[in-house]
């Protein structure tokens, strides 16, 4: 019976466990990154667990969220973490140096190794035959100071692809594809693994571009083989010896199937307000546009920037369409700045911004009042892009750059005759936004860590108690978001090192009182419905509650990323036994648990409603490492334990 590439490559790297789904496996990390927006909160992390070097093969330190310095906040957040990660032994890039995941592809990615980032679309280094996986500041804080991470064995998804995409229709059209089969949380437990005759025809951008958007599936990452192409783009970028070939076995068996025909796709666009909204374009309605992005860490490559260049070479930007643009790198922007692909965007009408996440985080560019936004990014939750009653659609390059010109929602089909892009013989390599580490010991150890007055020390969680009573201060529907949580947006981001400042915020999207709520109960407990805590990696989505005395979120079924960040929070998160149960709650009832030791060793809770004056059952499943973090009242009491 043959391996997948997924369960070769951890099985490689398996440090404790057994390689059986579901069951809690630890591996070696190679390589970790984390971003400004959930950095500061994991080098404080890495600071309290007074590490010397980090164990890793590379670690690096990306600015590339929180760009918009209209105080001092966000700047003293890259001091913070610039110092931290010359502390540490980690390699940090400056702000405009790209996008993470674009960048990490570029100089760091290598196939067959294992890369945690604290941002949920880590699994874009898939693309380039790596198992890397989206995890909580926390759990990469853990990873470069042990070089392990523990993870549920996942189960394994094929999506085969057949046949050849057609003119015009691209990378992206796959995925949302896949998105409108298995939905949101369809890839929940699974890494997806991509095979078939189609991957040979899709480049590494292509391919990255999928992996990429695989973290809306809810999955743990997605992986393509390391073949030809991706030796083609390790020379590129001076990279060669980087480059090992990885395939799955001929015989390979999956625990579930998808085939894709590649003939048969036609451009598709995510409508508002979910990445698995997803329909044809509309043929017979003029949907006018206001806004038009390209970029993010999904479709800001180099063939990404060329493609466009070509549509709007010798056009016009509609005089009522805003076209943003936001290249992934430094080098993308330079080379295309050398070979007047640039020159021709600019003279076309369009904006361009730095090579940053931008747009897409909330930072900056924002719709104007229900506006339509065509965006080339991976989510379009309700207010994410900075407007509450915007409604922004997910598309390809080629959907968004002719929709430009036309200012309407255009099939690119229609456009003409399909457009070639030539890859370069070399891409751009320079390195000066790179900061690189002292090598010595003797050098870290006379850096100065430099802490602004807006950073604040990470919150720290009580040990588990064995009975409380706590009322339930919100009850959500089903598909949560961390963005309903812990909102996105230009105005909050500089407060993500300040979750005293942040929490006045939670769940804000939802309720505008909720940390009233807490203040005036002791905390509470929280009900949620399906999925809960879908979408980005942030461990801010546990912090805040954390912070504001939540013991508990008893939900239908919760994200994978979220769930382990309550775990790490020290929060439980536990699901309805029977899911009727959940009706039978109200807001301000009062839960009362007992024997929560006892229960967390048995995984039955048996929790009484007061005010109803019924009980009724919730499930904790987890690991031993799991109900241990919790009894010690999250997981850096439990790393820094003698247990650990």
């Amino acid at each position: 019976m043959g391996l997948s590439l997924t369960y070769k490559i951890l099985g490689q790297n398996l440090l404790k466990g057994e390689l059986k789904p579901g069951e809690e496996i630890c591996v070696k990390v190679h390589q970790t990154l984390t971003q400004d927006s959930t950095g500061t909160m994991a080098y404080l992390q890495l600071n309290a667990m007074n590490v010397d070097k980090v164990k890793t093969e590379v670690s690096v330190a990306y600015i590339d969220h929180n760009m918009l310095q209209a105080s001092f906040e966000n700047a003293d957040d890259h001091e913070f973490i610039k110092t931290s990660a010359a502390k540490h032994g980690i390699v940090f890039s400056k702000p405009g140096n790209g996008i993470c995941h674009r960048l990490h592809l570029e100089k760091f990615g290598k196939p067959g190794k294992i890369l945690i980032g604290s941002d949920s679309h880590t699994p874009t280094g898939g693309g380039l035959g790596m198992i890397a996986i989206g995890a909580g500041g926390l759990d990469v804080a853990i990873g470069m100071a042990r070089g392990l991470y523990y993870l549920k064995a996942p189960k394994v998804y094929n999506v085969e692809l057949k046949g050849k995409l057609q003119p015009w229709v691209s990378a992206k059209d796959i995925i949302l594809h896949v998105l409108r089969e298995l939905t949101v949380k369809g890839g929940v437990g699974y890494v997806i693994e991509y095979t078939g005759e189609g991957v040979k025809s899709l480049s590494v951008d292509d391919r990255a571009t999928i992996t990429n958007m695989g973290a809306e599936l809810g999955a743990t990452t997605s992986i393509f083989e390391s073949d030809a192409e991706t030796l083609d783009f390790l020379k590129k970028q001076g990279r060669e010896e980087d480059y090992i070939p990885l395939s799955a076995d001929s015989d390979a068996v999956y625990d579930e199937k998808l085939v894709v025909n590649l003939n048969e796709l036609e451009p598709l666009a995510a409508f508002p307000h979910s990445p698995d909204n997803v329909h044809e374009i509309p043929e017979d309605e003029k949907i006018k546009v206001d806004q038009i992005a390209i970029g993010s860490c999904t479709n800001s490559s180099y063939s990404d920037f060329m493609k466009l260049a070509k549509i709007l070479e010798g056009k016009k930007v509609h005089p009522d369409v805003s076209l943003v643009l936001s290249p992934g790198s430094s080098n993308i922007m330079n080379m295309i700045s050398e070979n007047g692909a640039l020159a021709t965007l600019i003279a076309a009408g369009a904006r361009v911004l730095e090579a940053s996440c931008g747009p897409c985080i909330g930072m900056g560019q924002a719709p104007k009042s229900e506006g339509i936004s065509l965006r080339t990014f991976n989510r379009n939750f309700k207010g994410r892009c900075g407007t509450m009653n915007a409604e922004v659609y997910l598309v390809s390059t080629e959907t968004a750059a002719v929709s430009s010109i036309t200012g309407y929602f255009t099939d690119p089909r229609t456009f003409g005759d399909d457009i070639k892009v030539e890859f370069p013989e070399k891409y751009a390599l320079y390195d000066n936004y790179y900061i690189y580490p002292p090598e010595s010991d003797e050098g870290r150890g006379n850096v100065e860590i430099v802490m602004g007055p807006n950073i604040k020390p990470f919150p720290i969680n009580t040990p588990l108690e064995n009975d409380f009573v706590r009322k339930v201060i919100l009850k959500t529907k089903d598909n949560i978001t961390t963005d309903d949580i812990c909102p996105s947006n230009a105005k909050l981001l500089p407060f993500r090192s300040n979750i005293p400042k942040l929490s006045e915020y939670c769940f804000s999207t939802i309720i505008p009182d909720f940390k009233e709520r807490a203040e005036q109960n002791n905390g509470g407990i929280v009900i949620g419905g399906d999925n809960y805590g879908q979408g980005s990696s942030r461990e801010h989505a546990a912090l805040l509650p954390l912070y504001l005395g939540i013991k508990a979120v008893i939900a239908k079924s919760f994200a994978r990323i979220h769930k382990a960040n309550l775990v790490n929070a020290g929060i439980i998160p536990l699901e309805f036994i029977n899911t009727e149960d959940y009706d039978k709650i109200d807001e301000y009832d009062e839960l009362e648990f007992k024997d929560t030791k006892s229960s967390l060793e048995t995984g039955i809770f048996k929790i009484s409603n007061k005010t109803k004056n019924i009980e009724f059952e919730a499930r904790f499943t987890g690991s031993e490492r799991e109900k241990k973090i919790l009894e010690y009242g999250g997981y850096l009491n439990f790393a820094t334990s003698s247990e650990f």
